[in-house]
């Protein structure tokens, strides 16, 4: 369980292709502090640390989750958003995030405004009921807040700290990100499915 509060970016290192799994190292500051079986969000998938290194680890995702995310085009290099699960004495400073990708969305544009920036991303339509106006997300494991909402897009805002510290910084038109829809609200929509089928 994760709360979209990202601690800090990883890099890609090595990228090993094993049968339909991949396993990637990362590089981090926060390598030192991890463990073997502990989870930890990347680009909000949560992955199990498999082996550690004094400056990176490797963790392995399988092909159901390559299928579902944008870890099929994670580079040797890229940016990685990074977070430690979540610490029951702690402050809840984003919202409830499972670590577990609804499905990928696509940013279409960005533009600045002012000191801080706006993305348009869309998403795919069967998830409409889940996205609602000022409601939260999980983006690339970021919690955020949506605006704009219509059938297949909505628009986020991205202060200055966000930015700096995320690799919202890279994302260009046409990037695919990882979203995972509010917990509470596919609750509720299961509930209502079905009543309805009643």
């Amino acid at each position: 369980m994760f709360t979209g509060i990202i601690e800090t970016t990883g890099i890609i290192g090595s990228i090993i292709p094993t049968g339909s799994n991949i396993s990637f190292s990362i590089y981090s500051s926060l390598a030192p502090e991890l463990k073997p079986d502990q989870s930890v969000s990347h680009n909000g998938v949560c992955l199990t640390v498999e082996t550690v290194q004094e400056d990176s680890y490797i963790v392995t995702a399988i092909a159901e989750t390559l299928e579902k995310t944008n870890m099929g085009n994670w580079k040797k290099g890229d940016s990685v958003n990074l977070e430690r699960c979540l610490r029951f004495d702690g402050r809840l400073d984003g919202h409830i995030v499972q670590g577990h990708v609804d499905c990928k969305g696509e940013c279409l544009s960005w533009e600045e405004k002012n000191g801080s920036w706006e993305f348009r991303i869309s998403f795919d339509k069967k998830f409409a009921s889940l996205v609602i106006e000022k409601g939260s997300l999980s983006l690339n494991g970021i919690s955020l807040t949506i605006y704009n909402v219509k059938t297949t897009e909505f628009t986020i805002a991205i202060i200055p700290y966000t930015f700096e510290h995320t690799n919202m910084q890279s994302l260009q038109p046409g990037d695919m990100v990882n979203l995972e829809f509010d917990m509470i609200g596919k609750y509720v929509n299961r509930i209502n499915e079905l009543k309805a089928s009643k």
